[in-house]
């Protein structure tokens, strides 16, 4: 009796009664495999190759034998009974087999076992395809979540989309969960040679693919990366024509489960975003800071923007006068007003216009007797003379008042708010959980967003 010839694939025609029958003829180990699976999905039980022996001729298989997934039973776990990651007994000793042996004389499989008779529940039809042994992923499909990941659609959006393009979830032949294994494998063999193995072997790939592409990175006294430094060919470009006004925000590292991604920016003639170049900051100290506006300075020639704004880092202002004397500093508005409702939203509260004569010192007074009036007038409207940040912020007024701004050269820009929209697109990618290859493929993935903005509002011009 010769047999049919399983497909290999995950869908089961249910038309054909795959079960074996003694006598029945394969032509390779592979296709009784196949009808093995065929018929456990049709009957809704899991399977499991049992045993083989070759032959010590040719090395050929001479005898298989294929088993439900509940034969036998596992040894019993001796480890301590607290131990909270116990497996569960699945196994139940189930009789069920299916065995071939090879006939020389005809160089087919020849079914001379099989036992039909289950002693557990078999799974549900709608059920059926959530079982391990009829679950496998094509590598079609393992290309295709490469490259939904690539362009950053979520695991979750991408098993939903494949599903959906395969017919549904019972048909798409892998689970949720193999999927997130799958990536987390990647992931790791992505990180063979460690972090920063890893990271110099991606630096070094974008470098072969243009020499211009810079970076830097810092060790501690163990050798160890702390921070780094980098800019494609491209950011050095933009950089030579609209360099001369910059922001420089390190808040994407605010959230401790965060990378601590520092970025320097600016816009372009269409008043879009343009980056200059990035940085992962793991230690904010003067030292560091300094490493970084130097690095930054090598990768540019040694060309200094004329003014800069940032929040109010002490480290960073620090290190901004050592490194940039001749660069103007400015304060970002918006950190400002942020850090002033925090320290005094007291005064702000049941009708007050604190915030409101406040944001008139920075920004409508042109003279300075003007200013100095409208700040004497709400010391003591306010009754807050004795605020430390309020103090400690009048001591910089020079970069941040408009009286005090008119000979910097800023282009209009008084905030890092231009970073923003980087913030948005990029806070899902900052998890420290995910492998630094991958955070720069998303990265280069969102620089690359903006990139694409400035053509389209050139090809609108």
């Amino acid at each position: 009796m010769d047999a049919i010839v399983g497909d290999s694939s995950q869908n089961v025609n249910t038309q054909i009664d795959w079960t074996p029958q003694i006598g029945m003829e394969f032509d390779s180990v592979e296709n009784a495999w196949n009808h093995w699976k065929n018929y456990g999905k049709q009957m809704g039980f899991g399977v499991r190759k049992h045993f083989q022996n070759k032959s010590k001729l040719n090395g050929k298989i001479t005898t298989k034998g294929f088993v439900c997934c509940k034969e036998g039973f596992r040894r019993v776990d001796k480890r301590d009974h607290h131990y909270i990651s116990h497996r569960d007994e699945i196994r139940t000793g189930c009789p069920v087999r299916f065995f071939i042996s090879l006939v020389r004389e005809t160089e087919k499989y020849k079914v001379y076992e099989f036992v039909a008779d289950h002693n557990h529940i078999m799974h549900l039809e709608e059920t059926a395809y959530m079982m391990r042994s009829h679950r496998k992923m094509s590598d079609i499909q393992a290309s295709e979540i490469d490259l939904a990941c690539a362009s950053g659609i979520s695991p979750k959006a991408t098993h939903a989309l494949m599903s959906r393009e395969a017919g549904g979830r019972a048909t798409l032949g892998y689970t949720e969960l193999d999927q997130k294994n799958y990536l987390r494998t990647r992931r790791q063999k992505n990180l063979i040679y460690g972090e920063a193995g890893s990271l110099l072997k991606y630096f070094q790939e974008q470098i072969n693919k243009n020499p211009s592409f810079h970076y830097a990175v810092q060790l501690d006294a163990d050798e160890k990366i702390t921070n780094i430094f980098w800019a494609d060919a491209r950011m050095i470009v933009d950089y030579v024509y609209f360099g001369d006004v910059m922001t420089f925000d390190t808040t994407f590292g605010t959230n401790k489960e965060l990378r601590p991604l520092a970025v320097f920016t600016s816009f372009n003639h269409h008043r879009g975003v343009v980056i200059f170049g990035a940085a992962l900051l793991y230690d904010e100290t003067v030292e560091s800071f300094k490493w970084l506006f130097e690095s930054f300075l090598d990768a540019y020639a040694s060309k200094k923007p004329q003014s800069i704004f940032t929040d109010q880092d002490a480290a960073m202002a620090k290190a901004l006068v050592e490194v940039m004397p001749e660069t103007w500093h400015g304060l970002c508005t918006w950190h400002i007003m942020q850090n002033g409702i925090k320290h005094l939203g007291n005064f702000m509260k049941d009708g007050s216009h604190f915030l409101r004569d406040f944001k008139a010192c920075m920004f409508e007074y042109e003279d300075v007797a003007e200013f100095q009036n409208a700040w004497d007038e709400i010391i003591q409207k306010y009754n807050v003379e004795s605020v430390s940040w309020l103090v400690g912020i009048y001591k910089l007024k020079t970069k941040w008042a408009r009286c005090h701004m008119k000979n910097a050269f800023t282009l209009g820009v008084r905030s890092t708010q231009l970073s923003e929209s980087l913030n948005g697109d990029l806070k899902a990618y900052l998890k420290s959980d995910l492998g630094i290859v991958e955070f720069f493929q998303h990265f280069e993935r969102v620089v690359e967003q903006k990139r694409h903005k400035e053509l389209k509002a050139e090809f609108n011009a």
